[in-house]
């Protein structure tokens, strides 16, 4: 698809761009190569001068009448040609936030030719007319979602091209070898060769190596943009609901005596650090022959294998030196951060106690070699829990840093980067056996079509309604 060479649409789309309800102001937004005209119909500006006249960029004030009926003194700002977000030209009008404002303004325009925007229709205008790249049109519904400083600046990345340039460089030199083999294909009665298997080897080495560094980017940007899973797990009555409360400094969750007051799982989000962490404070574990607590421990145990970081909140009175060890051994794997929190230290907390030196012999004599960390806290007193904010901070800079420049967030990208490396490794075990250019050309092909598919360099109908149908309708 040559999106320099799409047209611009006949009809022209309008919806409100600011959110629905009273505000200060409201932004009405029209698209379309007729937007100008459609507008100077509705909108006259107090010079008199019609705004098919005026520069582009240029913002005037004026008033948008219904026949002989003023509706609202309001700005109008004009981008021409190419030169607007969706390459194409484009009026906002700057109304006064008034519902039956907005209401009228978009029936007037509605009236005179416009039609509804659909979801995303604007954004969507942009990547056809050739101003985004689909990457990039995706990553502005990100930042749009973004919650935390760390999602912001990932999403902007993205926006300003993030790894666009770098895929279409390596998938344009990908295509060059493409169109040598297909060439070879053309003479294969001559046994002619136009492409050096040599240098398409080192090619496909140089991809695999982006690619790959790219596919494990995906986890710190997952974490960055969903937000790091922090499951609080312990025995009934260990303080989780507690330690929760304390993290948001508010009473979300139900604090008792009783055991076993906490028999679903509750999500909360907080940011420490511009990042964004996904408390989870689950059900306590233990065996029970309640079916409704039985139900939260298994959700506890789904949670603690979902989590990038658990939490586990033992005592000593609670506890035996044992447990906490089986609980480290039995949940423990690759990438997962752990600390487990010597909780209901009211007094002394400073240092290790006998019974944590305990716990730390027993897994240090284990085979396995055990990453984790402990910290004495008071969730009920608050002591200790700013340290084990920044304990979470840092672990959350281990987690969301790559050796990548750029980290990847949509799992859309991460699959068709994952078929290309699968295609990759088809085309580099041809070139062991030495297969012949045609059967050579087809995993090519497949290589082109995904890489391709991140920037929308091919794509269908199906795939483009399904991803800016998640936008709001104003973008």
């Amino acid at each position: 698809m040559n999106h320099e060479k799409t047209p611009y649409a006949d009809d022209i789309i309008v919806a409100l761009a600011t959110a629905t309800g009273v505000g200060a102001i409201a932004v009405i937004r029209l698209s379309g190569k007729e937007a100008i005209t459609l507008s100077d119909k509705i909108f006259k500006t107090l010079s008199g001068k019609p705004l098919s006249e005026a520069p582009s960029h240029t913002v005037h004030l004026g008033t948008i009448k219904s026949e002989n009926q003023v509706i609202d003194e309001c700005l109008a700002t004009i981008f021409k040609g190419k030169k607007s977000y969706t390459g194409e030209p484009v009026v906002e009008f700057s109304c006064h936030g008034s519902t039956y404002i907005t209401q009228e303004v978009i029936k007037l325009c509605l009236a005179n030719g416009a039609r509804l925007a659909q979801a995303g229709e604007f954004t969507k205008r942009a990547f056809l007319n050739g101003k985004l790249a689909l990457n990039q049109a995706e990553a502005v519904a990100d930042l749009i979602a973004s919650d935390s400083q760390a999602a912001h600046q990932v999403a902007l990345q993205q926006m300003r091209g993030g790894f666009t340039s770098e895929i279409e460089d390596l998938r344009q030199e990908l295509l060059n070898f493409a169109s040598l083999i297909e060439l070879e294909l053309d003479f294969s009665e001559e046994d002619v060769a136009f492409a050096d298997r040599k240098q398409l080897e080192q090619l496909l080495e140089r991809i695999k190596t982006t690619l790959q560094t790219l596919v494990q980017s995906f986890s710190a940007g997952n974490a960055i943009k969903n937000g790091i899973p922090v499951a609080i797990v312990g025995k009934p009555n260990a303080g989780k609901s507690t330690l929760l409360n304390t993290l948001l400094n508010e009473e979300r969750a139900i604090v008792s005596d009783i055991a076993g007051t906490t028999r679903d799982t509750i999500e909360e989000t907080l940011h420490i650090a511009g990042v964004t962490f996904r408390f989870i404070d689950t059900a306590g574990i233990r065996d029970t022959q309640d079916k409704i607590e039985a139900i939260g421990v298994e959700k506890a145990k789904e949670k603690i294998k979902k989590a990038q970081i658990v939490l586990y909140l033992y005592n000593e009175k609670e506890n035996t030196t044992n447990e906490v060890v089986q609980f480290v051994e039995e949940n423990y794997r690759k990438g997962l951060k752990l600390l487990l929190l010597h909780n209901k230290t009211d007094n002394e907390v400073e240092g290790q106690s006998d019974f944590d030196k305990e716990i730390e012999e027993k897994l240090n004599s284990k085979e396995q070699k055990y990453h984790y960390g402990q910290l004495r806290i008071s969730a009920k007193e608050k002591i200790n829990i700013l340290s084990l904010k920044e304990i979470l901070s840092s672990y959350a800079k281990e987690l969301t840093t790559t050796e990548s420049a750029t980290i990847i967030t949509n799992i859309r990208h991460l699959e068709a980067l994952q078929q290309t490396l699968i295609a990759l490794d088809r085309v580099e075990e041809g070139l062991s056996l030495q297969l012949s250019g045609d059967l050579l050309a087809i995993d090519i092909r497949e290589m082109l079509y995904y890489l391709g598919s991140i920037t929308g360099a091919v794509s269908n109908d199906e795939v483009l309604g399904n991803i800016f149908s998640r936008f709001c309708i104003g973008k």
